[in-house]
């Protein structure tokens, strides 16, 4: 079969039944390599049909499954440099913090091949960017969703990049995020514990898994609430990452019963019903990376970045002081 992109189903018979699952794609996907196979599901493309996804190439596959595999369109091998305006924070030859508005995307993928912030990056810092995260994403060490905005902290070379990795591997650094979330939590403050993975059936979801997850934990404190005290209608909530997985405020929120304003994903619009008009037509997940504290992994400095919500959010926010 020809195995251009797209979506793309294959049964396994007798003959394949015990083998891993990269080799048997790879036999029945004849115009792919092993290695390409093995990068698609390590990449969560493939899943059983209807089914999970499926993450681990080595897993052994059994007569009559049916897998589906998700090929993305090719992509340009190298980002070419555009010259974006960037909100630098902080900058030296090692590292570079900036504040990312909502709206970029981090780095090239389907959808979005070019006006990214690798892109940005690519011109800002010409050959000495790190290219040690791969060439569709040199220096970035971590990533905000595309509509989140704020603190960002990117590795200028491949020393750098690789002690920044350990820092997030580690979660040797301070990541606190402003969130404007649906109703309140039951407690002014306190502590999700509560294991995040890919949804079973949605792949570009994540969940709370009671089992097949990885472990998360985060910290959160209501700053403000808005409407009746009895039942407030939105609140301004702070949250500390204790661990960073991927969508990991958006569901950990969620999780408590009370989404982010604006999330396209795990939000609920029937709570959208009564509210104002401003927060019904927030265009955005109402969420803000707004501080970032680290030791430099070179210099050994104590760094600390705060930024302020960006225009849309705060004004969003100023506009519920007049909700009753």
């Amino acid at each position: 079969m020809t195995t251009n992109a797209g979506r793309h189903f294959v049964t396994i018979d007798a003959n394949a039944a015990g083998e891993r699952l990269d080799r048997a794609l790879a036999v029945a996907l004849p115009d792919l390599t092993r290695s390409r196979v093995k990068a698609l599901i390590e990449g969560r493309r493939v899943a059983l049909a209807g089914g999970q996804t499926i993450e681990e190439p080595s897993r052994k596959v059994k007569t009559g499954e049916r897998f589906e595999i998700d090929i993305p369109e090719p992509e340009p091998a190298v980002p070419e440099p555009q010259a974006l305006a960037l909100d630098i924070l902080y900058e030296d030859a090692d590292l570079l913090v900036l504040n990312k508005p909502a709206g970029l995307v981090v780095h090239p993928a389907p959808g979005n091949p070019d006006n990214t912030l690798v892109n940005a990056l690519l011109a800002h810092c010409g050959d000495s960017l790190s290219g040690i995260g791969g060439v569709r994403r040199p220096g970035i060490v971590h990533r905000l969703d595309k509509d989140t905005s704020g603190v960002m902290v990117v590795a200028k070379n491949d020393r750098t990049h690789t002690a920044l990795s350990k820092l997030f591997a580690a979660h040797d650094l301070e990541r606190i995020y402003q969130v404007l979330v649906w109703g309140a939590p039951k407690a002014a403050q306190g502590r999700i514990e509560a294991a995040i993975g890919r949804h079973p059936v949605d792949r570009k979801r994540m969940t709370v898994r009671r089992a097949g997850g990885r472990s998360a934990t985060t910290d959160y404190w209501v700053e403000k609430r808005f409407g009746p005290p009895l039942e407030p209608l939105v609140s301004l909530v702070r949250a500390r990452l204790g661990t960073g997985r991927t969508h990991q405020v958006r569901v950990h929120m969620a999780h408590l019963g009370c989404p982010v304003v604006g999330d396209p994903v795990y939000g609920r619009k029937s709570r959208n019903a009564k509210a104002p008009t401003a927060l019904r037509e927030f265009p955005r997940q109402a969420l803000h990376a707004a501080v970032l504290a680290f030791r430099h992994p070179i210099t050994g400095q104590n760094l600390k970045f705060a930024t302020e919500l960006p225009q849309d959010f705060s004004k969003l926010v100023a506009s519920l002081n007049s909700v009753k």
